[in-house]
């Protein structure tokens, strides 16, 4: 285990992957569930399942869960919990850029309260 306040490179590595794969994923479950000529209910699945932005989060999840049980193997679990909240933000912010959802100032003020909270959990690793 690397000295306190320092993280070792492995470990931001598998934590930038964490980012990226859940991020990718749930843009690409998005992208797969907000068509809007998929039409409803079971037609609506099949349509989806027809398509690869559902495969391709499913894929990224896949990915994900083993990235992220290296990091967790490598960190304790309230660090790696808090520092994978980042994920949020990455999530929020990639949404609006790629589907024009709304960031109120409370999603704001949300996003800077969680990127502080991770820097400080990330200083003190």
């Amino acid at each position: 285990m690397p000295a306190a306040g320092a993280i070792s490179p492995l470990v931001a590595s598998l934590w930038l992957l964490n980012i990226v794969l859940d991020t990718g994923g749930q843009l690409a479950f998005k992208a797969a569930a907000g068509d809007p000529t998929a039409g409803d209910g079971l037609a609506r699945w099949k349509y989806m399942a027809s398509r690869p932005w559902l495969w391709l989060g499913i894929g990224s999840y896949v990915a994900e869960f083993l990235v992220w049980i290296a990091f967790l193997s490598l960190i304790p679990l309230s660090e790696g919990v808090l520092l994978g909240s980042i994920n949020i933000v990455a999530i929020m912010l990639a949404g609006r850029f790629l589907f024009g959802e709304r960031l109120t100032r409370l999603r704001v003020a949300g996003i800077a309260l969680v990127t502080l909270g991770v820097a400080i959990v990330g200083l003190g690793a």
